[in-house]
Formats: structure tokens, C-alpha cells, sequence
């Protein structure tokens, strides 16, 4: 195909083609009724934006300490610039500094999560790819423990944020490594490579647990389970570009990732440099997976269920695939917090304990209903 031709993929009426050509594919009966479609995913998007919401209050409302919903609605009006009566005591300081910075962290990598988690099995072709996977989040927690355990505390109270996002960069960059130099760069090479690296990682880590200060338990479980206790004002914009970086590039090559469903030679066909685009999604999708473990800790199976999730609701092409995964992945992260928190009061649950529950149960549905 001529490069003119390749180029009007990207018109309006070429992608409309290719949108008809994905929904043929698909065996979702209101695909032969896209009013329906539209309306059922406009549905979704508004209920699960109240459910955000909702959680969010619910979050800041329920910890170890129970605060009337009047007071927390309060203390936000106060502190964005509204009238309203003045939260006695601490209750003011705890809403605003301690748990809405707790609540949007969530938000942004339940965000983040999901879209990765959509973006790895878009271009791998692969229904399980998530980031634990290819070896990011072990990277990460790897980089974390090892200052945990054995390095110290050098940099202060960005030591540990650092460490994981160096981890985790690093095994992106032996994934990308090892895929480079075996014959053939197809999806099956990356996710082995990715497989590998995992395991290596994360015999590391139980190396470095076992060897290193066993009074560092504490803290090595929750990089190693996940958990949202380092939230603070100081550090939510390490979230925020995680999901956004992520988000960005997904918007800006939705069309480019539609290619893929319909198979590698027809994405060639159509302009798409498959190689590079997938190695490009894996780069993108590692820098915002260390970026989010780097303040979140390792937290599995929200890239895995996301996707699957949305995908009957937004249908596969990417557009309205990466807002519902964006959309829901924020619904489970706060929902999974909360419940982390209020399971055992006082005690706080590593967040990875929920999510991990879940998704283990979401796995064994959908091998029963034969949809893996």
C-alpha cells in the first residue's frame, strides 16, 4: 500500500471503515445497534463518575477514626474556598491533609493502572498482560526493598520513591534487552522476556528480605503488597503524571492501537510500524507503571480485571476503552482502600490483599464462563 494510502487510514471515513471491521469481529449482539452502544457506555461513564464520587467521600469519611459526613462535606468546602461553618479540632486538618491527598492518589493509579493494563493487552495480544507480567512492578519493589534493607535512607524522604522507579526502569530496560537479542521481536518474545525478568526480580527481593534487616518487615510488605499510606500533598503529582503520561499517549494513538485488533499484517497495511509502536507502548506503559509503584507499592490484578471489564461497555476500540478503564480502574482503587482500611480497625490491610482477592476470583469466572 502507497503511503497516501496508508494515510488515509487516519481520515474520518477510513477509521469509520476500521470501526465497522472491529465491531464485525466482535460478538457483542449491540454491536448491530450502535445507538445502544452509545447509550449504554454514556450510562456507564455517568454511574461510574457518581460511584468516584461517592467513594471518594466515603473514603475520607471511614478510617480509623469515623468523621460525620456534614463534617468532611465542610472541611472540602472550607478548604476550596466556600462558605461554612469552621470543623471543630483536628477533624479539618485529617480531611484535607491526610485523606483527600489519600483518595485522589487512588484515583490517579487505579487510573493508570487500568490504562496500562488495556494498552499491554492491546499490543501483546494477550488477554492476562498486566504489568506484573512483564517484570515492572517487580523491578519496582525490588529498587524499594533493596534501600529498605540494605542501602538506607539516603535521599531523604524521596529514597524510596526513587529506588522504585530506578527498579522499575531497570527491568523494563532488560525486558527491552533480552526481546532485542533473540530472532524475532513478536508480543510471545516480549511477554517470555518479561516472565523472566519477573521471576529474577522477585527472587531478588525474597533474597533481600531474607538477608537484610529483619525489623524492616513492616515496610517491606507494604512495597511488596501495596498500600497508599505515603500519600501527601507533596507527592500526589507523582500520581497524577503516572496516569497522565499514560493516559496522554493512549489518546494520541488511539486510532494506531485500533490497528492492532485487527491483526499485525493488517495494521502494516495500514501505516502502522507494529515493531516500534509496540516497543514504544512497552516503554510508556513502564514509566508509569515505576512512576506509580513508586508511591503506591506494588498492586496487582487492577490492569489485569480492568480491561475485561470495560471492554463490554466501551466496546474494543480504544477512544472510549482507555476513558472507561481510566473510569473504573479509579472506581476499584478507591473501593478496594476503603475496604483495606475498615476490614480490621485499627489495622490497615495492604491494598494488594484486596485487589489480589478480587482478581483471583474474577480469573476463575471468566475461565468458567470460557472467556480466557
Amino acid at each position: 500500500m502507497s503511503p497516501k494510502s496508508a494515510q488515509r487510514f487516519w481520515g474520518n471515513d477510513m477509521h469509520e471503515q476500521k470501526i465497522l471491521e472491529v465491531r464485525r469481529m466482535s460478538p457483542d449482539r449491540r454491536d448491530a445497534f450502535p445507538g445502544l452502544r452509545h447509550r449504554a457506555f454514556a450510562l456507564a461513564m455517568m454511574v461510574g463518575s457518581a460511584a468516584i464520587a461517592a467513594l471518594a467521600l466515603l473514603s475520607i469519611a471511614y478510617g480509623s477514626t469515623l468523621i460525620p459526613l456534614t463534617d468532611v462535606v465542610a472541611a472540602l468546602g472550607r478548604a476550596i474556598g466556600f462558605s461554612g461553618h469552621d470543623v471543630a479540632g483536628p477533624v479539618g486538618k485529617i480531611v484535607v491533609d491526610l485523606r483527600l491527598p489519600r483518595s485522589i492518589l487512588a484515583i490517579c493509579v487505579g487510573a493508570g493502572l487500568g490504562v496500562v493494563g488495556a494498552l499491554l493487552q492491546t499490543v501483546t495480544r494477550n488477554d492476562l498482560a498486566d504489568p506484573f507480567l512483564f517484570g515492572l512492578s517487580s523491578g519496582a519493589a525490588a529498587g524499594a526493598v533493596s534501600v529498605i534493607t540494605v542501602f538506607g535512607d539516603s535521599f531523604g524522604i524521596w529514597t524510596l520513591p526513587v529506588a522504585a522507579f530506578a527498579g522499575g526502569i531497570l527491568a523494563a530496560g532488560v525486558v527491552l534487552l533480552l526481546v532485542a537479542r533473540v530472532r524475532g521481536q513478536g508480543p510471545e518474545r516480549l511477554i517470555l522476556a518479561g516472565l523472566a525478568v519477573s521471576f529474577l526480580f522477585t527472587a531478588l527481593t525474597n533474597y533481600l528480605v531474607f538477608a537484610g534487616d529483619q525489623r524492616a518487615a513492616h515496610s517491606v510488605l507494604f512495597w511488596t503488597m501495596g498500600g497508599l499510606g505515603l500519600a501527601r500533598w507533596d507527592n500526589i503529582w507523582v500520581g497524577a503524571l503516572g496516569a497522565g503520561t499514560i493516559l496522554a499517549y493512549a489518546l494520541w494513538n488511539h486510532r494506531r492501537l485500533d490497528a492492532f485488533l485487527a491483526g499485525e499484517n493488517a495494521a502494516e497495511s495500514l501505516g502502522v510500524p507494529v515493531a516500534r509502536m509496540r516497543r514504544m507502548t512497552f516503554l510508556v506503559a513502564a514509566f508509569s507503571t515505576a512512576i506509580l509503584v513508586s508511591v503506591a507499592g506494588v498492586i496487582g490484578f487492577v490492569g489485569l480485571m480492568i480491561p475485561h471489564l470495560s471492554r463490554p461497555l466501551a466496546g474494543p476500540l480504544h477512544l472510549r476503552l482507555v476513558a472507561s478503564c481510566a473510569v473504573f480502574g479509579a472506581v476499584l482503587l478507591l473501593a478496594s482502600d476503603l475496604l483495606a482500611r475498615t476490614l480490621l480497625p485499627p489495622q490497615e490491610l495492604p491494598i494488594g490483599i484486596i485487589t489480589s482477592s478480587v482478581g483471583a476470583f474474577f480469573v476463575v469466572t471468566m475461565l468458567i464462563r470460557n472467556r480466557l
